[in-house]
């Protein structure tokens, strides 16, 4: 429902907010330039500065002070109305004022797009959308992140949705204050607020009526500052029963021009009060710094619809379609998905079909969709996924905190199948969590646990029988994973390592095809072209098996190259066919984004370290690191002999300064160490880099990651820090496997 909340308004009125926005854009530029413009003002009274008008210029009627501190007289020489130009400081005339036909061309585009009040009515429902936007993003994103205390933490993603939320965070304050204000000041358009205007005095019922004085020696005047002088309105030339009007911060009233005495005064409502800080909030006259910020915040919309749409667009292409999904409240079958790479919802989308054929009314949704209750429901089943090191995927992270309000009906019962990789040390866990909560909510379970071992068709329509078993007729499972649009590589060379130590490892650079896409094509990711980064990771599909094989990358597309390195397993269907490989031979690939394998930006050093192919990305790091940000490695191999991966490329980065440090350890010569030993005899460099904000990538295999983690936190236990505690915070990235 959140999702939609934010999603409906910026699909449907995007366009016309991104175009409010950047008229709002031009707009906030008045303020800024009046204020350069204007002469600064020496506390000068507002006698004085009357007195100097009326004698500089000859039949003055009024005296306008802007909120920016602009002062202009208006007056009647006789060759009708005409305005000038007042110098603040000593109310000498600057010149003729001409109001800017550019400004108020715009203002009125930004108001109502010349439509009238239609117009009107427009701009303040975009306005109200955009609070609408910008507050659902806000919730979404605290949710997403884990609670309001993370709002700041590192966003995780493909580009667009990381770029999404950082101008979102950039902008929002400035978005909301717009939204609001601009939406109260539409609001009070059609009179549907209360009094804004003030009510002038009364008339005074007596005036002294007697020859009329110096202006500047009327009192009320004298003690009027021309900051707080809004307007002040001359009496008609030989009347002297007539009285200036005056016009203040504060409110409205009249001054006799003979006694000079303050004969009515109104303060302004509070009504009044609220309306005018407002308007100064929204147009940002009298306050020209935060116009210039909401300006700034304004110039983000344009790109947040473009990342928006992407972002949404995405979503909707890589998540297949549910073709007749049941209403949560008249489904007899509930099945919850929890996704990072929506490999499962396709799982789901199979399960679904077959349920549907069997006579199921089934409703397919989200784990973070969870209702508080499924009044017809009977079973509630549970496919999901684990990410990273045991934790919840994108889709489930709130599933737990939610499960403990659920509703749960009389007769419900529930399945929960993991999906997950068991070279993992973590496999499935956080399904087991969820197989666990819902035990400890008391809700009878329909099947063991069960677990899918890297998308196994096999073991899926094996639960499949069971659960039809339960269900009482036949269910038979037949799933066929859908693969992203694969693309040819052809391979351009190889390098073998690792022979002499029996840990046969190469490295293969494949050639990238030419990219025909035009450049939405290549912005919204239509299409076979191949944009990537070191951390990446290829997905390559062996011969004869439809599961794809990952493997991180080496390389970046500014390389020309798509760069792998491979160990051989015995048995490994993947690895031997890649190991067969000549140049010349071809692969079929295609690259999933893996944003959450990256250093952080900033200065702040980086401690990489791996060990055999995990060095893989990191030299991919360190070959783009142009900036010499300090890059910190430490390496592990078995001969340096033999398996010194990357070794004339990191020789030359610690030349050129790409790289700081380099250590390695080799665990197949003399007195030989492994990585997490040299961590260990540099605890005290380790403290210190993280006491300077080192951000800390591993990447390798299960074993060589658990025991880094060990000699990390025993590096850091004086100091009081933990791997946990840095991971919370984005400095330590784990890619692991």
């Amino acid at each position: 429902m959140l999702r939609r909340l934010h999603s409906l308004p910026g699909l449907f009125a995007g366009l016309i907010i991104a175009f409010m926005a950047i008229t709002g854009v031009v707009l906030s530029l008045q303020p800024v330039l009046d204020h350069a413009r204007a002469p600064a003002a020496v506390g000068i009274s507002v006698a004085d500065l009357a007195q100097a008008v009326s004698s500089n210029l000859v039949g003055v009627e009024r005296i306008v002070h802007s909120a920016s501190g602009a002062v202009t007289a208006y007056y009647d020489a006789g060759q009708g109305a005409a305005a000038a130009s007042i110098d603040p400081a000593s109310g000498a005339v600057l010149g003729d004022y001409v109001p800017s036909a550019f400004f108020a061309f715009f203002t009125e585009l930004h108001r109502s797009m010349f439509l009238g009040m239609n117009g009107r009515l427009a701009a303040g429902l975009c306005a109200l959308a955009m609070v609408v936007l910008s507050v659902s993003g806000l919730m979404l994103l605290a949710n997403r992140l884990g609670g309001w205390r993370k709002l700041l933490a590192s966003a995780k993603g493909t580009w667009s949705h990381r770029l999404h939320v950082e101008l979102a965070r950039l902008a929002i304050v400035g978005l909301i204050v717009s939204g609001l204000t601009g939406a109260v000041m539409s609001l009070n358009s059609f009179g549907l607020i209360g009094d804004t205007s003030g009510t002038l005095a009364g008339f005074p019922s007596a005036v002294d009526g007697g020859t009329p004085a110096a202006i500047a020696s009327l009192a009320a005047l004298q003690d009027l500052r021309l900051g707080d002088l809004r307007e002040l309105i001359f009496p008609y030339s030989g009347d002297p029963t007539d009285v200036f009007t005056l016009v203040t911060s504060s409110g409205q009233g009249y001054v006799d021009q003979a006694s000079g005495a303050l004969l009515a005064f109104t303060p302004n409502s509070l009504g009044q009060s609220v309306y005018e800080a407002i308007y100064m909030l929204h147009t940002g006259q009298g306050l020209w710094w935060f116009g210039a910020l909401l300006g700034m915040a304004s110039l983000c919309v344009p790109a947040l619809a473009v990342t928006g749409t992407l972002v949404w667009w995405m979503r909707r292409r890589n998540q297949p379609r549910i073709v007749g999904n049941v209403g949560a409240r008249h489904a007899d079958t509930v099945i919850l998905v929890g996704s990072e790479g929506n490999s499962t919802w396709g799982f789901a989308a199979t399960l679904q079909q077959q349920l549907a054929l069997a006579g199921h009314k089934v409703h397919v949704a989200p784990m973070n969709g969870l209702a508080e209750s499924y009044s017809s429901a009977d079973q509630l089943l549970v496919l999901t996924a684990t990410y990273g090191d045991g934790t919840a995927p994108a889709s489930a992270s709130q599933f737990l905190a939610r499960l403990q309000h659920l509703q749960i009906q009389p007769g419900l019962r529930f399945a929960v199948l993991g999906f997950g990789d068991r070279s993992f040390a973590n496999f499935c866990r956080f399904a087991e969590q969820v197989d666990a909560a819902l035990r400890a909510r008391a809700v009878p379970a329909m099947l063991p646990f069960a677990s899918v071992d890297r998308q196994s068709a096999q073991s899926f329509a094996q639960w499949g029988q069971a659960l039809g078993q339960q269900l009482g007729h036949a269910l038979t499972l037949e799933h066929v994973p859908t693969l992203p649009a694969t693309t040819d590589l052809v391979l351009l060379d190889r390098a073998d390592f690792g022979m002499e130590v029996q840990a046969p490892t190469t490295v293969l650079r494949f050639a990238l095809p030419d990219d025909r896409r035009n450049w939405l094509q290549r912005l919204m990711r239509i299409g076979h072209g191949l944009a990537f980064e070191p951390g990446d990771l290829v997905g390559i599909v062996p011969p004869g098996n439809p599961v794809p094989r990952y493997y991180s990358l080496a390389s970046s597309t500014r390389d020309g190259v798509l760069e792998i390195c491979v160990r051989k397993q015995a048995g490994g269907l993947c690895s031997e066919f890649l190991h067969g490989l000549e140049p010349g031979q071809t692969v079929s690939a295609f690259v999933k984004h893996n944003p959450g394998f990256r250093p952080q930006t900033g200065k702040a050093p980086v401690i990489l370290i791996g060990a055999g192919t995990g060095i893989a990305p990191l030299a991919g790091f360190v070959r783009h690191n142009r900036r010499h940000r300090p890059y910190h490695l430490y390496f592990g191999g078995r001969d340096p002999a033999s398996d010194f991966l990357y070794a004339p490329l990191l020789r030359a980065a610690l030349v050129d300064r790409r790289l700081a440090s380099l250590t390695t350890a080799f665990s197949r010569v003399v007195g030989g160490h492994y990585v997490q030993d040299r961590l260990r005899d540099d605890a005290d460099a380790i403290r210190a880099l993280v006491a300077s904000g080192a951000q800390i990538m591993v990447c390798g295999g299960r074993q060589m990651a658990d025991g880094v983690r060990a000699s990390i936190d025993l590096c850091l236990a004086p100091t009081g820090e933990t791997v946990s505690a840095l991971k919370a915070k984005g400095r330590y990235l784990e890619d692991v496997y």
